[in-house]
């Protein structure tokens, strides 16, 4: 079973972190209609830097100011996915990338929410974020706007290009080997929850 948790340990809502997660999130529509509406590139990609730049800082003062949350934990993640959603959305409707890429990663993370699922009814909580994890997501959120920018026909545009593509190669990689890892780590949890073999049964095999 999961540990509960201790209330004495958790920040609550209304902390400095979860309110630079909730403006990341804010942050989701208003990118979407920037490249959606008046394809305003440019903003939008300032808007992934900001949310970049704040996903790093709300960890780092939930660390310093001690205002760790299990909201917090939960909100950091979500905002991280709905952002590649939303990038993936933009880029697909727009052509930039193929449909199966646009697919592959949200399907690691339905695969992922059923798991996570199976694993809160057999009382465990969410799995912690590996690193890897995090690589995934940073290698992705450089690459999108970088896809952006290769839209054009400068050799600036052409670099930008390539390389975001290298990022979306790696990225896709990562994002679906922390999958496995993290599957990995529940059927490590559940086959731990698993009762042991009754003293009775354990006889039999001797006799």
């Amino acid at each position: 079973m999961a540990e509960p948790v201790d209330a004495r340990n958790d920040a609550g809502v209304l902390t400095l972190p979860n309110l630079l997660s909730f403006a990341r999130l804010a942050g989701v529509p208003l990118f979407l209609w920037l490249v959606l509406g008046p394809r305003a590139d440019g903003w939008a990609i300032i808007v992934l830097a900001v949310s970049g730049f704040t996903d790093w800082l709300d960890g780092q003062l939930a660390r310093r100011l001690h205002q760790t949350s299990t909201l917090g934990k939960l909100l950091d993640p979500f905002a991280d996915r709905l952002y590649i959603l939303a990038v993936l959305l933009g880029l697909a409707v727009r052509e930039v990338i193929p449909v199966w890429l646009a697919v592959a990663l949200p399907l690691r993370d339905v695969l992922l929410v059923g798991l996570l699922g199976y694993l809160r009814l057999r009382g465990f909580g969410p799995l912690p974020v590996h690193f890897l994890g995090k690589a995934a997501t940073f290698c992705l959120l450089y690459a999108f706007p970088l896809l952006f920018l290769g839209e054009g026909s400068s050799t600036f545009a052409s670099v930008a290009e390539v390389v975001g593509w290298a990022f979306v190669v790696w990225g896709t990689g990562l994002y679906w080997w922390a999958g496995v890892l993290y599957a990995y780590q529940a059927y490590q949890l559940l086959r731990s929850a698993a009762p042991a073999t009754p003293a009775r049964e354990e006889g039999r095999l001797h006799t």
